[in-house]
C-alpha cells in the first residue's frame, strides 16, 4: 500500500493541474446532474416485509381511501363558542369540499360529513379535518401542500377572532434538514485549530478547501442518485457531516507529516510522496474501517438503512481518495508556502548554500515554539497518566461506567411532529390534538383484513370493533367499516397514550396476539398497520439489528488491529475503549434527549425516545473514528518499540510525537459534529450530539488517558503475538515501514548495483541461511534439487516464500515487502510448459522438473521456447532475461540457451560455475 501511495503521490505532485482540473470537472458534472435530475431526498422510512408495511401495501389496492399518507387541519373554537354552532359548522363543510377537490386527495373525514363522520372533540371546542392522500410522504405534490395551507388560512379568516387553526399530520411530521449559521461556526473553529496546529494560513486553509470540494462532490452525487434511488432526508446531511469531518482530518494528517519532513530537510516533491505514502496509508486504513462499518449497516436487512450507510460510506471513501490525490497536487502548488515565513527563509538559505533550489540540506531543523510547547505539554500529560497506571485505568473505567448508566434506559422511535420546534404548525397541531382529543389521537392504529367471505360486512365490522374496545390500552374505536366492495374492512383504533408511549407499543403487540383468536371466531385475518405501527416495527427491528452489528464491529476491530499492530492485547484494549466510548455517547444522548438535561442550552424542542436508527449509525461511524485515533497514536508508540526503545520510553516518545495532531484532529471532529446540534434537524442533532460526545470521550479520555496507562501496565507484553496467529493474519503496513526500508535500500547493493537478484544474510524458515547472492541480468541461477535449501530459496526469490530475516532484492523489489508485485512479475513453471508461461512476458522465470527423466524432445522444446523468450524480451525491453532453474548444472544446460550464463549457489564445481554459497559466480 505505502509503495503504491508513494507512486501516486509523486504522480499527483507532478500532474498537479491535471489532478485539480479532473476533480473540479467531477464536481461540476455531478453538480449539474443534481440540479437537473434530482428528485429530492425525502423518501419515507419503511421496512418491506413487516406486518404493518405489508398491510399498507394491500390497502393501497383494496382500500385506497384509507391508505397512503395523511394531513390534518385542527380548528379550535374561540373561548365560549361551540364548534358545532355556526359559523363553524358551515366553514368546516366548505373547507372539506375545497379539500376534496385537491389533487391526490382520496378522502376527507370531518365531524359533519354525511357518512363516517368523525373528528369532533368531546369538549365541543375542537374539530379535526383529516385529509387522506394517495401515495407516500415524498410523493405529495406542491399544489396539494399549498392547497391545504390555503384552506387552513381561509378557515382562519372566515371564523371569529380567537379561533385557532393549524395544519399538521403525517406529511408534516418531519422537516427536510437544512444548513444553519451554527455549522459555519464549526468550520470556523476547525480553521482556528488548523492555524494553531499547522502555523500557516495557507496550510490551515488547505484541509478546509479540500474537504469542501469532497463534500460538494459527495452531496451533489447523492442528489444526482435520487433520480434512480429513493433516499431519506437524513442521508445527505449525514454524508455532509461525516465528509466534512473526516475530510479535514485526513488532509490534516498528510499536511502535518509533509511539514515535518520539509523541516527535516526532505525535498518538496519527495516529501509530498513520502507523506502520502506514510500518513496516507494510515488515512486509507482509517477510512477503510469507517467504510466497512457503514456498509456493515446492511446486516440489518433494512433497505433505507442500507442506502443511508452506503451513501455515507461513499462520502468517506471519496474523502480518502481526495486526500491521497488532491492533497499532493495542492501541496505541490503551494511549495514551501506551506511553512511559516521564517522557516521558508531558513530552508531557502540552505538550498542556496547547497546550490540547488529543490534539494534542501539537513541544516533545516524544526524550530517551532508551538512545537516545543506541545512537546512539553504532552510530555507532562503522558507522565501523569502513566505514573500510577493502575489507578488511572480504574478511574477512567469508573467515570465512563457512570457515564454509560443512562444508556440502560434507551428507548427508540421514529421522529414525529412532537420533536419539531414549538412554533412549527405541525407541532402546534400535534399538541392541540393531544389537548382536545387525547394523546392517542396523534398515533391511531389501523386493523385491516379481508372480509370477502362475510355475508354481513357491516355487522362483522361492528362485532370486531366491540372486541377491539375491550382490549386494554384502547381509548376509542371511532371507525369500523368495510370498503365499497365489501371485501376489505378497517378498524381505526385510538390508543390511550401517544405514539411514543410504551403502552402504545404494548397495545400493538396485544392486538397482534388476538389475531388467531379473532380469526378462529370471525374468520378474518387482521393485521395491525398505520403510521404509528410502522414506526414501532421499524424501531424494534433496528434494535434487534444492534446485536449482529455489534458482533460484526467488535470482531472487525479485533482482527484489523491485530493485523496492524501484531499484538493480542492492543486490539483487546482498543475494542474495550471503543465500547466505553459508545456507552458514554449513548448515555449523553439519553440524558439530553430523553431526560432533558441541558435541553434549553442545546435547543432540544422536546424530550422523548431516541431516533431509532441513531444507535446503529453512531456505532458504525464511531468505530471508524476510534480506530483512526488508535492507529495514529499507537502506531507511533509501536514505531519506537520497533526501533529498540523500552516500553516506557516508547510510550512517552510516541505519545509526544502524535499527541498534537491527534488532539487537533479530535477537536476538529468535535467542533464539526457539535455545530450540527443547536440548530440542527431533530434527526441529525441526535446523531451529531452522540458523535461529538463519542469523539471527545474516545480521543481525550480513552486514547490519551486509558491507552497509555494500560500500555504502561502491560509493558513489553503489549507487543506480543502467538506465532501461529502471526502467520495466519496478513500484514497491513499502516505507517509505511516498508516504504522506509525501500528508500533506505534504494541504492543497495553498493558493491553490485546492477544485480537483479541480491541477498545479504538471508535466513528462511527452518533457520536455512543464504549468506550472500548476486545474479545479473542474462544469468540463470542453478539450484541443486538435492539441497533442501533450493526449493524454499526458489520460492522466496519469486515472491512465494517467507523470509525470516536478512535483506533480499529481486528486480528492484525489496522482499518480502513487495512479494505480491514480484509474484505477478514472475512465473513458476514446469519445464514442459515454458512456452505457455512466457506468453505472459514475466520478468523472472522459475523452472522445475528438469532431470534425467526429461526426454530429449521436451528438452529441445524447452530450449527453443527459452531462446525465443530471451530474444523477444531483449527486443521489447532492452533487458536480458533472468532464470532460476531447480536442477543440477548438467541437466540445466540441456534446456538453457548458451546466451544465459550459469550462476550457482550449490557448492558444486563444474565447467560453467564456481563453487561457494557466499556468492554466485558466473560461468
Amino acid at each position: 500500500m505505502s509503495s503504491f501511495l508513494y507512486t501516486l503521490g509523486t504522480w499527483a505532485a507532478k500532474a498537479r493541474w491535471l489532478v485539480l482540473s479532473l476533480w473540479l470537472l467531477v464536481l461540476a458534472g455531478l453538480g449539474a446532474g443534481a440540479i437537473f435530475f434530482s428528485q429530492g431526498a425525502n423518501a419515507p422510512i419503511s421496512i418491506p416485509g413487516t406486518e404493518s408495511q405489508a398491510a399498507l401495501e394491500t390497502l393501497r389496492s383494496t382500500f385506497p381511501e384509507v391508505s397512503g399518507t395523511s394531513a390534518q387541519i385542527i380548528v379550535v373554537a374561540a373561548e365560549g363558542d361551540d364548534i358545532e354552532s355556526e359559523p363553524y359548522r358551515q366553514a368546516l363543510i366548505d373547507a372539506a369540499d375545497d379539500l376534496e377537490g385537491l389533487p391526490n386527495v382520496t378522502a376527507v373525514a370531518y365531524p359533519f360529513a354525511e357518512q363516517a363522520a368523525q373528528g369532533l372533540a368531546d369538549d365541543g371546542q375542537a374539530a379535526l379535518i383529516t385529509i387522506q392522500i394517495q401515495g407516500t410522504m415524498d410523493q405529495v405534490p406542491d399544489a396539494l401542500d399549498e392547497g391545504i395551507r390555503d384552506t387552513s388560512a381561509a378557515l382562519q379568516n372566515a371564523l371569529p377572532e380567537g379561533t385557532q387553526t393549524s395544519v399538521g399530520g403525517e406529511i408534516y411530521s418531519a422537516e427536510v434538514p437544512g444548513l444553519s449559521p451554527t455549522e459555519a461556526v464549526g468550520v470556523l473553529i476547525a480553521f482556528i485549530v488548523l492555524v494553531l496546529t499547522l502555523g500557516s494560513l495557507i496550510a490551515a486553509g488547505m484541509p478546509l478547501l479540500i474537504a469542501l470540494i469532497g463534500v460538494g462532490i459527495s452531496v451533489a452525487g447523492i442528489f444526482f442518485v435520487t433520480a434512480f434511488v429513493e433516499l431519506t432526508s437524513t442521508t445527505p446531511m449525514l454524508a455532509l457531516m461525516l465528509g466534512l469531518a473526516v475530510g479535514i482530518d485526513y488532509t490534516l494528517f498528510i499536511v502535518s507529516r509533509h511539514q515535518e519532513q520539509l523541516l527535516n530537510g526532505v525535498p518538496v516533491t519527495e516529501s509530498i510522496a513520502r507523506a502520502t505514502a506514510t500518513s496516507g496509508s494510515a488515512v486509507v486504513f482509517a477510512g477503510l474501517t469507517v467504510v466497512i462499518a457503514l456498509v456493515g449497516l446492511s446486516v440489518a436487512g433494512i433497505p433505507f438503512l442500507t442506502a443511508l450507510g452506503v451513501a455515507a460510506a461513499a462520502a468517506v471513501a471519496l474523502s480518502v481518495v481526495i486526500a491521497v490525490t488532491l492533497t499532493p497536487a495542492i501541496l505541490a502548488m503551494a511549495g514551501l508556502k506551506i511553512l511559516r515565513k521564517k522557516e521558508r527563509r531558513r530552508i531557502e538559505a540552505a538550498s542556496a548554500a547547497a546550490g540547488d533550489a529543490e534539494a534542501v540540506s539537513g541544516e533545516a531543523q524544526p524550530s517551532l515554539v508551538g512545537s516545543r510547547f506541545s512537546d512539553r505539554f504532552f510530555g507532562r500529560w503522558v507522565r501523569v497518566v502513566t505514573a500510577k497506571p493502575l489507578i488511572t485505568s480504574v478511574l477512567v473505567l469508573i467515570v465512563l461506567g457512570i457515564a454509560t448508566v443512562p444508556a440502560l434506559q434507551l428507548r427508540l422511535a421514529l421522529p414525529n411532529a412532537s420533536g419539531l420546534e414549538e412554533n412549527d404548525p405541525a407541532r402546534v397541531t400535534y399538541e392541540l390534538t393531544a389537548e382536545h382529543f387525547g394523546e392517542g389521537a396523534n398515533g391511531p392504529l389501523v386493523l385491516a383484513g379481508s372480509i370477502i367471505t362475510s355475508t354481513d360486512p357491516l355487522g362483522l365490522m361492528e362485532d370486531l370493533a366491540d372486541e377491539v374496545r375491550a382490549v386494554p390500552g384502547v381509548a376509542d374505536v371511532p371507525l369500523a367499516t368495510p370498503n365499497q366492495g365489501a371485501d376489505t374492512g378497517i378498524i381505526q383504533v385510538v390508543p390511550e397514550e401517544g405514539p411514543h408511549a410504551a403502552s402504545t407499543s404494548q397495545l400493538v403487540h396485544d392486538l397482534r396476539e388476538k389475531h388467531d383468536e379473532w380469526q378462529e371466531q370471525y374468520g378474518v385475518s387482521l393485521s395491525v398497520t398505520g403510521f404509528t405501527a410502522v414506526g414501532i416495527d421499524v424501531s424494534e427491528l433496528l434494535f434487534k439489528a444492534l446485536i449482529p452489528f455489534s458482533v460484526l464491529v467488535v470482531g472487525l476491530s479485533l482482527i484489523l488491529l491485530a493485523m496492524v499492530f501484531r499484538s493480542v492485547w492492543v486490539p483487546i484494549k482498543a475494542t474495550l475503549g471503543y465500547l466505553l466510548s459508545v456507552g458514554a455517547a449513548f448515555g449523553a444522548v439519553v440524558a439530553v434527549f430523553q431526560w432533558g438535561w441541558l435541553g434549553d442550552a442545546l435547543n432540544v424542542h422536546a424530550t422523548g425516545p431516541i431516533l431509532s436508527f441513531m444507535p446503529i449509525i453512531l456505532m458504525g461511524v464511531l468505530f471508524g473514528l476510534a480506530m483512526d485515533y488508535e492507529v495514529f497514536l499507537v502506531s507511533r508508540i509501536r514505531e519506537e518499540v520497533v526501533h529498540g526503545a523500552d516500553s516506557q520510553a516508547a510510550i512517552h516518545r510516541g505519545f509526544v510525537g502524535s499527541g498534537k495532531v491527534v488532539s487537533a484532529a479530535a477537536i476538529i471532529m468535535f467542533a464539526v459534529f457539535a455545530a450540527f446540534v443547536p440548530q440542527g434537524d431533530p434527526s441529525i442533532k441526535v446523531i451529531a450530539l452522540g458523535l461529538a460526545v463519542g469523539v471527545f470521550v474516545d480521543a481525550f479520555i480513552v486514547r490519551m488517558v486509558l491507552v497509555p496507562a494500560i500500555l504502561a501496565l502491560l509493558g513489553d507484553r503489549a507487543w506480543r503475538m502467538p506465532r501461529w496467529l502471526d502467520r495466519l493474519l496478513p500484514h497491513f503496513d499502516v505507517e509505511g515501514e516498508g516504504l522506509t526500508r525501500e528508500i533506505t535500500y534504494a541504492e543497495w547493493p553498493a558493491d553490485d548495483p546492477a544485480a537483479v537478484i541480491a541477498s545479504e544474510r538471508l535466513v528462511m524458515p527452518g533457520n536455512r541461511a543464504v549468506p550472500e547472492l548476486r545474479v545479473q541480468a542474462g544469468e540463470a541461477l542453478v539450484l541443486d534439487p538435492a539441497d533442501p535449501t533450493s526449493e524454499p530459496l526458489a520460492r522466496v526469490l519469486s515472491g512465494r516464500g517467507q523470509v525470516s530475516r536478512g535483506t533480499l532484492k529481486v528486480h528492484g523489489l525489496l522482499q518480502p515487502d513487495r512479494a505480491a508485485t514480484l509474484r505477478k512479475r514472475s512465473a513458476w513453471v514446469p519445464v514442459t510448459h515454458i512456452r505457455e508461461a512466457t506468453k505472459d512476458r514475466p520478468d523472472l522465470l522459475v523452472i522445475t522438473g528438469v532431470g534425467p527423466a526429461l526426454s530429449s524432445r521436451d528438452a529441445e522444446h524447452a530450449h527453443g521456447a527459452l531462446a525465443a523468450w530471451a530474444i523477444e524480451r531483449e527486443r521489447a525491453t532492452g533487458k536480458a532475461p533472468t532464470v532460476i532453474i531447480v536442477a543440477d548444472a548438467g541437466q540445466a544446460r540441456r534446456v538453457l540457451p548458451r546466451a544465459l550464463s550459469l550462476v550457482t549457489a550449490s557448492g558444486e564445481s563444474h565447467e560453467h560455475a564456481a563453487t561457494g554459497m557466499l556468492k554466485g559466480v558466473r560461468s
